[in-house]
């Protein structure tokens, strides 16, 4: 069974041969493991199992120093977070769709690295990913505040906005469902620490009818759904199944409690993430590190886990304890490990 026959075992709710896993990092420890292992790319090394196509939050070009301009024409400042950064202005200065912008969802940057990629790792786990897939995009738009004030006083402007970013994102689903992937991946922040930032009702009413709509047109072709969206939103789970969910990331144990929800869904919602990168990465030691490594990889023995850090790596944890979680994935007994030796 290769890496993209397991992901798909653990998606359908079946008992895979061992724990898969893929990790993602930010811009210092991604190159902090290249310069390791000697390599661009990061796959080979760390045995990922998931192939992460297209270009999830859209280009940036930067068009002055730390500033780069994403393809919705939004200007991000990154002085302070590289890989992002933050929105300059809202380019929705009323609440209104005249005149707002939306780029070419055929652009064919998003799937330049589809083949060739597919190509180089044929036995991975292929997934289109989708950024800032509606929420996101619309508070990158017209501004997180200005947006959180519409849901209440402005709802109409709101439905429009959000069904025009789900027409763009279907129009690119169907592109993308050209080749051949197996899964959409759609990234769309909606928690807190303690709940979610607009609420279930509002959520409800102006994201779940296009959720429905984007997840249908995936899961009517035979692909699968994943999203990932931080914070506390288990609530949500029952709603995103019914919708068509296939996988949760990234499973956050700082606000969902692991050992309780994954055998709740188990062969109904697969789950993604797990390692705290609030607490263990950035402050644990490595024997920390393999503990809680340890214990997920155990839970997550029956399927229906993908194991990983709870995000993309921050620069604030150590290359010991990064090499550490590699080492406990690679080293599973039913796994052939093919990559090189890791010194931790």
């Amino acid at each position: 069974m290769n890496k993209r026959e397991v992901i798909k075992t653990v998606l359908d709710g079946k008992k895979p041969p061992y724990v898969p896993w893929s990790f993602k990092f930010t811009i210092e420890p991604k190159e902090q493991l290249q310069s390791y292992f000697n390599t661009v790319d990061l796959d080979i090394p760390l045995n990922n199992h998931i192939l992460n196509l297209g270009s999830d939050i859209g280009f940036f070009d930067e068009i002055e120093p730390n500033m780069f301009q994403d393809v919705f024409k939004v200007v991000w400042d990154r002085s302070v977070d590289k890989d992002i950064g933050m929105p300059v202005e809202p380019l929705i200065k009323e609440p209104c769709m005249e005149g707002v912008y939306f780029p070419d969802p055929h652009d064919p940057r998003f799937y330049a690295n589809i083949e060739p990629e597919i190509a180089k790792k044929p036995d991975m786990f292929r997934v289109f990913q989708i950024g800032f897939s509606l929420y996101e995009r619309a508070w990158t738009m017209r501004g997180m505040e200005n947006l959180l004030m519409d849901f209440m006083i402005n709802p109409d402007f709101v439905h429009q906005l959000m069904e025009k970013i789900a027409d763009y994102n279907i129009a690119m689903i169907e592109k993308a469902l050209t080749y051949d992937i197996d899964a959409v991946y759609f990234g769309d922040d909606w928690g807190q620490q303690h709940g979610l930032i607009m609420g279930i009702d509002t959520w409800q009413e102006f994201l779940y009818p296009q959720i429905q709509r984007m997840y249908k047109k995936v899961r009517d072709a035979g692909k699968y759904v994943m999203i990932h969206s931080c914070g506390d939103v288990d609530e949500l789970f029952p709603l995103l199944v019914d919708a068509g969910l296939n996988c949760f990331n990234p499973f956050q144990p700082e606000v969902m409690d692991l050992e309780e929800i994954l055998p709740m869904y188990r062969g109904k919602l697969a789950f993604h993430g797990g390692l705290s990168m609030q607490k263990t990465l950035p402050f644990g030691t490595p024997e920390d590190v393999r503990s809680e490594s340890e214990k997920l990889i155990e839970l997550g023995k029956q399927g229906g886990y993908i194991f990983s850090p709870s995000h993309s790596v921050e620069s604030d944890t150590t290359l010991e304890n990064i090499l550490t979680f590699i080492e406990v994935a690679q080293n599973q007994k039913d796994f052939k490990n093919e990559s090189v030796k890791l010194t931790v």
